[in-house]
């Protein structure tokens, strides 16, 4: 591994630095700000990777950069999707399908130890049992357990599933950037971001950044982009600015199947995680829902029991 960050990057990391959302008022000045942060990274980044999870920031992230690496005539980079053992099947099968439709290098990353093991989400494995990378990611958080419960909505579930399975990736593939679908309004530990921010500890991860194209977006942008953008540029005839109302007010003989659009959007989830740590909020599509009024992940469990900044440390999203 890499102890070093490569000395042929040069990014401003104070770039975004005490703005918001409110410094981007239009869904334009949004989409320049991140077409600007995709082209710098691009250009910049020898091996740069997509982190994607099949949800919505994610995905119009990768819309923006492969939209920006065509104009630049370069390969759209890999995107990695983390298996964390508990994702929606529907998710699963989303990713690999787009990834297949957009001719895209999806690559998985996954703890492979608890697979070697035979352990299930929910199980318990004695912590000996685990190679030795996971007893000295367990010893650096402070875990003292003899077993451990395999949860990825935990913080060490979380860590080993989610954040030690990218690490991997990162080191055996070298990325040096990493564009992630992070944004300001999103999440409280996530307000100070910037559009380029170091991960350059070896002590906690490979060196590497994290470019963040979407930080100005808040949620309705996002679904806006959606609707205006994303959708009408992947799906031949869709009207431009077409919000539909439901499974039933899609244009002619489409169906959610034929939309970059994670089908538990449609069953009203607005925030992705595990299977068992995500809720719906209402029945209704995640678009048509009350965005400024009610929060985005308070569904998920993680962020429930205040894990994120903890979390975010140790390097994840």
């Amino acid at each position: 591994m890499s102890v070093t960050f490569p000395e042929y990057v040069s990014v401003s990391y104070d770039d975004g630095r005490g703005e918001s959302a409110a410094d981007y008022p239009t869904l334009e000045d949004k989409f320049e700000k991140g077409v600007a942060v995709a082209r710098e990274a691009l250009e910049t980044y020898e091996r740069p990777a997509v982190m994607w999870t099949g949800g919505k920031d994610s995905t119009l992230v990768l819309y923006v950069v492969r939209e920006v690496a065509r104009d630049l005539g370069v390969d759209v980079p890999p995107v990695v999707f983390i298996d964390h053992y508990e994702h929606f099947d529907e998710t699963v099968e989303f990713v690999e399908r787009w990834a297949e439709r957009w001719d895209l290098e999806l690559v998985v990353a996954r703890n492979e130890d608890f697979a070697r093991l035979g352990v299930d989400v929910g199980e318990s494995v004695p912590v000996a049992d685990l190679d030795e990378r996971n007893r000295r990611e367990l010893a650096r958080l402070g875990y003292e357990g003899d077993d451990l419960t395999l949860d990825p909505d935990t913080f060490e579930g979380n860590h080993l599933l989610k954040t030690v399975a990218l690490n991997e990736v990162i080191e055996a593939r070298g990325f040096d950037g990493i564009f992630s679908g992070v944004r300001w309004d999103e999440q409280e530990s996530r307000a100070d971001e910037t559009f380029f921010s170091p991960r350059h500890d070896s002590e906690k991860y490979p060196p590497h950044d994290r470019v963040h194209p979407i930080l100005q977006f808040d949620e309705r942008a996002v679904w806006d982009a959606f609707w205006n953008f994303v959708v009408p540029d992947a799906v031949e005839g869709y009207p431009a600015g077409h919000v539909p109302a439901g499974v039933d007010d899609l244009p002619g003989d489409l169906t959610p199947a034929d939309l970059p659009v994670s089908p538990k959007y449609w069953e009203g989830f607005r925030s992705l995680g595990t299977e068992s740590g995500s809720a719906r909020s209402t029945d209704d599509p995640a678009w048509l829902q009350d965005l400024d009024g009610t929060t985005e992940r308070e569904g998920r469990a993680q962020d429930k029991e205040n894990l994120m900044e903890r979390l975010r440390d140790l390097g994840y999203m």
